[in-house]
């Protein structure tokens, strides 16, 4: 038995595989990307210029889209009937998308409706996954009554309430101030390494993605294309110590110039 599980767990989470994605009016969005994400949990910042495909990946990864070329594989994980891993994923989007009339523990309580869960049964889950993010005391309360960063963490709150092993990301952060993004990516590192999760990130910020990061994969665009796939070799947890540390300073620079290529072929057709 043990050494069944130690096979699985050497077996990759997800397998992406040569996908290419061509939209009907024949742009070329994706061409040839192949991407190992292990069963170990990691966390994966897909960093690149607008155009080059990363929120399209990310959607393809969920099941949201379909790839018109390769594989991806999910080669552990049992599937519906449409095709789409089970219970595996958790999505944030760049906005919010909060219902408006309905409160906040309606909000994150809205996955499990959908899978015909009673509110009763499922009341301590949603419960836990509000005080995952410190929004407990604030499940009566509506979105308009709430900060843009408590309307992320609220969202953030509804992805983890069916306990996903991977959290999909979309540039969650970049509506907000400074501020509150760097307190959001503190408490998502938390969150991270408390529950165990695989999180893929897209952003388009160097600095965002070395924080977060023990994994970068810099992204090229026309088309979306893997340009580099870098390892962030700093310890967790990360504090602000790490932001002002010559070893963070280092990896930025070396970001930062895989993102300067990734820029020039697309500053090179203007």
């Amino acid at each position: 038995m043990a050494a069944a599980t130690e096979h699985a767990s050497s077996r990759p989470l997800i397998s992406i595989k040569s996908v290419d994605k061509i939209y009907p009016n024949g742009t070329e969005a994706l061409h040839n990307v192949s991407l190992e994400i292990p069963g170990k949990p990691q966390f994966v910042s897909l960093l690149g210029p607008s155009g080059c495909g990363k929120s399209t990946l990310l959607r393809m990864i969920s099941g949201l889209d379909r790839h018109t070329g390769g594989e991806i594989e999910w080669p552990t994980t049992a599937y519906d009937y449409k095709g789409r891993p089970l219970a595996e994923i958790g999505f944030v989007f760049q906005e919010p998308t909060l219902m408006p009339w309905a409160n906040v523990f309606d909000n994150v309580y809205l996955p499990l409706r959908l899978k015909r869960q009673t509110r009763a049964k499922v009341h301590d889950q949603v419960m836990d996954s509000l005080r995952m993010v410190g929004l407990e005391k604030f499940a009566r309360s509506y979105p308009r009554e709430l900060s843009g960063g408590m309307k992320m963490r609220v969202s953030i709150a509804r992805a983890l309430v069916t306990k996903p092993k991977v959290l999909l990301m979309d540039e969650p952060f970049a509506a907000l101030d400074e501020i509150t993004r760097l307190k959001l990516n503190n408490d998502l590192l938390a969150l991270w390494e408390k529950q165990n999760l695989t999180v893929i990130f897209v952003t388009h910020s160097v600095f965002e993605s070395v924080y977060l990061s023990d994994r970068i994969v810099v992204m090229a665009a026309r088309p979306g294309r893997i340009l580099a796939d870098l390892s962030i070799d700093a310890p967790y947890p990360r504090t602000e110590q790490f932001r002002t540390s010559s070893l963070y300073n280092e990896h930025c620079r070396d970001v930062s110039g895989w993102l300067k290529q990734a820029m020039a072929g697309v500053e090179d057709e203007h």
